[in-house]
């Protein structure tokens, strides 16, 4: 729910910044530069070349204010930027240093945090999506699929919990799994 109100916060406030609202762009850069410094740090252990990244992505973003409107994911947009402006300072450090390739290693992170939030929104809309398909199913199919899936127990349990034999939970949970199916196409 906290994410959902953050996408709506920062939606209105990427409109607000693209109508010419400088106060929304004070606010969109105190929202996110400490998440933008967080996963920074994953990337690089230099300071202030990450501080100087968070403030050149923001400095673009102001200066191209006319396109954001376009954006889906501001969020996830902030993320790429600031990666694509590190490794391409990385690279022009590379050329530009007699350090190897390889003493930029460690910058790698060990664990992609945009890859894990992406993950996690996916997973977000997959289960908005089940319990609005669960919507069309009625109650007793809704206790049998969710014992059987969810719960993980087995037929049996499943007969005795909701008071029903055997062949009718197999009926119940066969004509669920067929409505999920239509409603799901």
């Amino acid at each position: 729910m906290a994410t959902n109100n953050l996408k709506a916060r920062t939606q209105r406030l990427v409109s607000q910044f693209c109508a010419g609202n400088d106060k929304a762009y004070a606010e969109l850069y105190d929202m996110y530069v400490p998440m933008l410094y967080n996963y920074g740090l994953k990337l690089t252990s230099d300071q202030e070349l990450l501080k100087d990244s968070i403030h050149d992505v923001f400095v673009k973003v102001y200066a191209k204010r006319e396109e954001k409107n376009a954006i889906k994911n501001f969020c996830s947009y902030l993320l790429i930027s600031l990666k694509n402006r590190l490794l391409d300072e990385f690279r022009r450090q590379t050329f530009s240093t007699p350090n190897e390739v390889e003493s930029y290693e460690h910058r790698q992170a060990k664990e992609d945090v945009e890859r894990d939030y992406l993950n996690a929104e996916r997973e977000q809309m997959q289960c908005a999506q089940v319990a609005h398909l669960m919507q069309n199913l009625t109650r007793r199919q809704r206790q049998a699929i969710t014992l059987y899936y969810l719960e993980e127990r087995k037929y049996e349990e499943i007969c005795k919990i909701l008071h029903m034999n055997y062949h009718s939970v197999r009926n119940l949970m066969h004509r669920g799994m067929l409505k999920l199916r239509e409603a799901a196409m």
